[in-house]
């Protein structure tokens, strides 16, 4: 049996190609192997929240798109409107009731005009305190 046994002999030897497939193992490769985990992270995290972001974007549109709010846009609109054809007549009229200057505080916002000098001077300052200042010729104005 100790014959049998000495004849068979044990003989390893390495393997002659294997190496660690994982970067985090080998090295080679590493910081690369980092850098997309890391965006991929990245890139995970910016999608939930720019789902989140546009989820309550459109839940924000969805309450602001009612049949009221609808008509309440409606109707501010038309008092605005109305309220800058009651400034436009007031300047702009011709038969001598109207008054020459005028003004009108307009959320915090100051409108004034005076055509006392020919033109309409028509100055608006808001509520930071900058002024606009348009000057319009009146004697121009003749449509054929």
């Amino acid at each position: 049996m100790l014959i049998v046994l000495g004849l068979t002999m044990v003989l390893a030897q390495p393997l002659p190609d294997y190496t660690f497939k994982s970067p985090a193992f080998n090295g080679n490769g590493y910081s690369a192997h980092v850098l997309t985990i890391e965006n991929q992270e990245f890139s995970r995290r910016q999608a939930i929240k720019d789902k989140l972001e546009a989820e309550l974007e459109k839940a924000k549109n969805e309450s602001e798109d009612t049949n009221l709010s609808k008509f309440l846009n409606n109707l501010e609109s038309r008092i605005y409107a109305q309220i800058s054809q009651d400034i436009a007549t007031a300047m702009f009229a011709d038969d001598g009731s109207a008054p020459l200057t005028g003004s009108i505080n307009f959320q915090g916002s100051l409108i004034s005009w005076d055509k006392t000098s020919g033109d309409i001077v028509l100055t608006v300052t808001d509520v930071n305190g900058s002024r606009s200042v348009i000057t319009i010729p009146l004697g121009d104005f003749n449509f054929q």
